[in-house]
């Protein structure tokens, strides 16, 4: 997978989180630009590319701005990793990161994350028809860290209106996910507190986010990757 103008790249996933044991993937997401002469056409440029060898998501600059804006979890960790863990970072690419905190909003981080969370709860109930073999049991356990992570995560950001990517006791998400493989109802009682813990906190995030500065920092992007105009000799 060839992509030009990547703005910020990076690794993301189990490594990220610091949940990652012998044999798992390494994740990798960033961002591009596509040139701006390409918007202007009849038909638009590709807005993602995906690639599972190696495992690569790449999403164009306008994309990535929507989806963080809408609060999602994915992308939104682009631009609260560890400085090590950057392997492609741009001027353009840190000026976005001086601004992530413009790009929340309490609704919506929360609606986000909750979300994702419950997604995870259903994919544990749906594989509970029989004994499940060591490779369900896999997915469970790897569903249940999911769901935890996320709904840490996502309580830190609307509450402190901060990120942190490294969970804290990686074992911890170990040992619930082997408990969870046993009996995904257990998952329940820890999403249902984290749904309470959001409805009892006052969240630091506004209600909206600001576009006005995600818009703005995009058409700088834009303005980046415009070709000067050529001038023919008279």
């Amino acid at each position: 997978m060839t992509v030009t103008n990547i703005l910020l790249s990076g690794i993301v996933g189990s490594t990220a989180y610091g949940l990652a044991r012998e044999g798992s993937d390494v994740d990798r997401l960033g961002m591009f630009a596509a040139p701006t002469e390409q918007l202007h056409g009849l038909h638009q440029p590709k807005e993602s590319y995906v690639s599972t060898v190696p495992d690569r998501t790449l999403h164009e600059a306008a994309k990535w701005c929507r989806l963080a804006l809408g609060g999602n979890p994915t992308v939104m960790e682009l631009v609260w990793l560890p400085d090590e863990l950057y392997e492609v970072r741009t001027p353009l690419g840190d000026e976005l990161i001086a601004l992530r905190e413009t790009l929340l909003s309490a609704r919506r981080v929360r609606d986000a994350y909750l979300g994702y969370a419950t997604q995870q709860f259903r994919k544990l109930q749906n594989r509970t028809d029989g004994p499940p073999s060591e490779d369900t049991r896999g997915r469970i356990a790897k569903n249940a860290r999911h769901l935890k992570r996320l709904c840490t995560q996502g309580y830190e950001l609307y509450s402190t209106g901060r990120l942190t990517i490294r969970v804290d006791d990686p074992e911890s998400y170990h040992r619930f996910g082997e408990q969870v493989a046993d009996d995904p109802e257990a998952a329940l009682p820890l999403l249902r507190g984290f749904e309470e813990a959001f409805a009892g906190t006052r969240s630091v995030l506004p209600e909206q986010p600001d576009e006005t500065a995600a818009d703005a920092w995009l058409r700088r992007v834009r303005k980046e990757f415009y070709p000067a105009a050529r001038t023919t000799p008279g």
